[in-house]
């Protein structure tokens, strides 16, 4: 890989991975329909890595306030604070993502290797956008969550680990069900994203230390890391401003394009 393919698929990588219109789905279908082999196993991670900074980045005070909330929820063993209250909610809401992690690992890894399976679900995950907005009441902020609630935007989360199905399209869809308010669900969300993309990247680095040597040069390594770090970051600031004044129909709109195109090629071929 030569530094500019890394630099477009560390931007590919970042702004999909926040932006609701499946980052996996993207990195499953853009390959495939330009006719190349996925990135390596090493680059991946470093992309992981790179977006996992940008979100700890962009959220520092609210992860700041997650962490005093999780200290005082193991010293008092009750939710003393709202801090311990947010923090045992995002911690509850990645219980759904970890148990399909483990149940579904096989069926998971079969559906990156199936390209027309990611371009029908990313037109499930457009369907999913478009009927949240059409029920979203936006009377609720994230004070009025409660477990069961953390629990279900959970359940949607450990859905969108299937290769087209948007992480964040599918979590703040479920917000926006339950009556949140798009720019609190969208909070929410990201914040939820925390433990499980941590999760998720601290298991692909304990793999790759006892895998084979890189497939790229350090310089490509770096600039992935560089580029889907600035456009994670980008994306995150964007899609909040986005959903203060307006909503999910045209992530939507682009995820039944995407779908479409890549079903039309499918047959094609």
């Amino acid at each position: 890989m030569s530094v500019m393919e890394a630099l477009l698929w560390g931007l590919l990588q970042g702004l999909t991975e926040f932006l609701p219109v499946s980052s996996s789905g993207h990195l499953v279908l853009v390959p495939w329909l330009l006719g190349r082999g996925p990135s390596s196993f090493t680059f991946d991670v470093m992309v992981h890595f790179a977006t996992l900074f940008a979100v700890l980045l962009y959220f520092r005070r609210d992860l700041a306030a997650l962490v005093r909330g999780a200290l005082a929820l193991l010293r008092y063993r009750r939710l003393a604070t709202p801090e311990a209250r947010l923090a045992w909610l995002v911690a509850l809401s990645a219980v759904p993502a970890g148990v399909a992690a483990l149940l579904l690992r096989e069926w998971l890894e079969h559906l990156f290797g199936t390209p027309p399976a990611a371009a029908a679900l990313l037109l499930v995950t457009g369907g999913v956008m478009f009927l949240a907005e059409r029920l979203a009441a936006q009377r609720r902020d994230l004070a009025s969550l409660r477990a069961g609630d953390a629990l279900t935007i959970g359940i949607a989360q450990g859905v969108a680990l299937a290769p087209g199905i948007s992480r964040s399209g599918a979590t703040i869809s479920a917000g926006l069900a339950l009556g949140l308010r798009r720019h609190e669900a969208a909070r929410f969300s990201f914040l939820m994203a925390i433990p499980v993309v941590l999760g998720a990247t601290i298991l692909e680095a304990l793999d790759l230390l006892g895998g084979a040597a890189p497939a790229e040069s350090s310089a490509a390594l770096a600039a992935g890391f560089v580029a889907a770090l600035i456009s994670g970051y980008a994306a995150i600031a964007l899609l909040l401003r986005h959903l203060q004044q307006r909503g999910l129909r045209p992530f939507a709109y682009y995820c039944w394009a995407m779908g479409l195109v890549s079903l039309a090629v499918y047959l094609l071929r």
